[in-house]
């Protein structure tokens, strides 16, 4: 269990992506640019569903002038008030299933009907109803499908499930792969990472203890969750991983040793 100082820290620290291109074949890489074209597919049928629900929300006026008065109260910092057009904006999106709920539950035999693991659907869609929801508080007019060769990343909120990662190695369904380290900047992240993972215990205590003793997020390095991008750069196929990682990103030096920024 975690304990509650390492849970607030986590809240709280910095985070940023490390990208580094895959080692995979080109037949491993058209396996997983198809499963991403699996994820776009789902997502579509999925957006229709959402879309439609919140076409029909918004029809109405009295949701339209809740939306007038939830912008007009918030401009002037109104909580109370705002509070109160809140409520009954959720009741309405209830009424008409605009809810993450409904939207999560929608996913479910639609990932299977693709045959998309479930850690890879929820997330897919969690980036739909992140899109209803510009759309129901924000500026967002609609939203909108994802054109064939416009390919949705492949991500797994956990670590452990999806794309399970070892040291640098990696596993996405029966593929093993590996990544290719092209500069100082990426070493230096990628040994991070590593002393991390032999070190997690003492590096997580400290990271607790810094925070809880004097409110500073120190960088732990410790990867959160990875993310399979597929990419048609010149031709050829490239497949690269977005690692997630805790902390601030190490400064990028030229060859020479100097920083870059």
């Amino acid at each position: 269990m975690i304990q509650p100082e390492l849970k607030a820290y986590r809240r709280c620290s910095d985070r940023h992506v490390l990208v580094l291109e895959t080692n995979l074949t080109y037949v491993e890489k058209c396996q997983i640019f198809h499963y991403a074209d699996l994820v776009r597919k789902a997502g579509n049928e999925l957006t229709g569903i959402m879309k439609k629900r919140y076409d029909q929300l918004v029809r109405t006026k009295r949701y339209r002038k809740l939306k007038g008065l939830y912008k007009k109260y918030k401009d002037a910092d109104n909580k109370k008030a705002l509070k109160d057009v809140c409520d009954q904006m959720k009741e309405m999106q209830k009424q008409y299933d605009v809810t993450w709920d409904y939207c999560r539950t929608s996913m479910i035999p639609i990932g299977k009907k693709y045959g998309i693991d479930a850690v890879f659907a929820l997330t897919k869609a969690e980036d739909v109803f992140r899109g209803i929801e510009k759309c129901l508080y924000s500026d967002g007019e609609t939203i909108h499908f994802k054109k064939r060769g416009d390919l949705p990343c492949i991500r797994a909120k956990q670590i452990n499930r999806g794309i399970i990662m070892k040291q640098m190695n990696f596993k996405f369904k029966d593929v093993e792969f590996g990544v290719k380290i092209k500069d100082r900047y990426e070493q230096e992240e990628v040994d991070a990472i590593l002393y991390y993972l032999k070190h997690a215990e003492f590096m997580d205590s400290i990271a607790a203890n810094t925070y809880k003793e004097t409110n500073i997020c120190v960088s732990t390095y410790r990867p959160c969750y990875v993310s399979l991008v597929c990419k048609k750069i010149r031709g050829k196929l490239r497949v690269y991983v977005h690692i997630t990682i805790e902390g601030v990103t190490k400064p990028k030096q030229d060859r020479f040793g100097n920083f870059k920024h």
